[in-house]
């Protein structure tokens, strides 16, 4: 695969290539002449078109920066190499901002993919489809809860009434969710994708689309990130600035939100999301 790396550098970006260091999964740093690369192998049909149009589409404000695409084929994406640094209050703080003004750029509809993204699409090593919806309920269900719910319970991790749980949650996210126009939102805000620089705080790795952005907020809370509460309270701060405050009760939510990567991770992953997916949903039932 490290030849390969050079090969696809060598191809899509040019240069003479120096040295190939993998630098985790199918993600390699690749030192040319003159600059640092990352070239990253895609993990499914469309994954790296996907990739490169919600890099580019969340980047285009230039609320939040993001990796430059500097060209992509089927199998291989290049992009921009950003040497990371260690987290800051000041730059957490700044981060939050940002992504208050980020999310309210808007987005065609929820579920709607970046142009030029294809609508399967991944996150992580899951296929994720993005498809148009007249409303985030209906979208969130079909489209990022059931899709994993159902590989969940093939794989015989939920009872039929366990099932059902999740299934009541499903009918009643129009009571639960406060409505909101789409955000154009990252998908997969999680701490390792959440990169620490020396200029700030930049977003890698998306699975960009037009959601929910209290959906970007429970993932920064899922795994735990560096300065979690700076980030999230100039994130408040922000959207209030903006004319656009997070609806009262957005911190008792996170649940509902969390939901799809727990059962994504639990579908792919197995172990302990699952019951981790049943403790959210009937967290938010309560």
């Amino acid at each position: 695969m490290t030849r390969n790396a050079r090969e696809a550098v060598e191809r899509l970006h040019g240069g003479s290539v120096i040295g190939v260091r993998q630098a985790g999964g199918s993600v390699f740093l690749v030192s040319l002449t003159d600059e640092t690369v990352i070239a990253k192998h895609g993990i499914g049909p469309g994954a790296t078109r996907a990739e490169a149009a919600g890099l580019r589409w969340l980047g285009e404000p230039g609320d939040v920066p993001l990796p430059r695409v500097y060209e992509h084929d089927d199998e291989w994406l290049v992009m921009q190499y950003v040497p990371p640094a260690s987290p800051s209050a000041e730059a957490a703080e700044t981060f939050g901002r940002n992504l208050a003004r980020l999310h309210l750029r808007g987005a065609d509809a929820f579920g709607s993919p970046p142009p030029d993204g294809p609508a399967d699409a991944w996150m992580g090593v899951a296929p994720m489809r993005n498809e148009p919806s007249p409303d985030w309920p209906s979208f969130y269900a079909e489209h990022r809860v059931l899709p994993y719910l159902r590989e969940c319970a093939d794989q015989k991790q939920f009872t039929t009434d366990e099932v059902g749980v999740f299934e009541e949650l499903c009918g009643k996210l129009g009571e639960l969710a406060d409505p909101e126009p789409p955000a154009r939102v990252h998908g997969d805000a999680w701490s390792g994708n959440v990169h620490w620089a020396r200029d700030g705080v930049w977003l890698i790795d998306p699975a960009a689309h037009g959601g929910h952005r209290e959906g970007d907020l429970a993932m920064l809370q899922l795994f735990g990130t560096s300065q979690l509460g700076r980030i999230l309270g100039a994130y408040a701060e922000g959207a209030q600035d903006e004319g656009s405050p997070l609806a009262d009760g957005w911190r008792e939510r996170v649940p509902v939100h969390q939901l799809f990567p727990l059962l994504m991770h639990a579908a792919v992953f197995g172990g302990g999301y699952g019951r981790q997916a049943l403790t959210a949903a009937r967290a938010a039932l309560r």
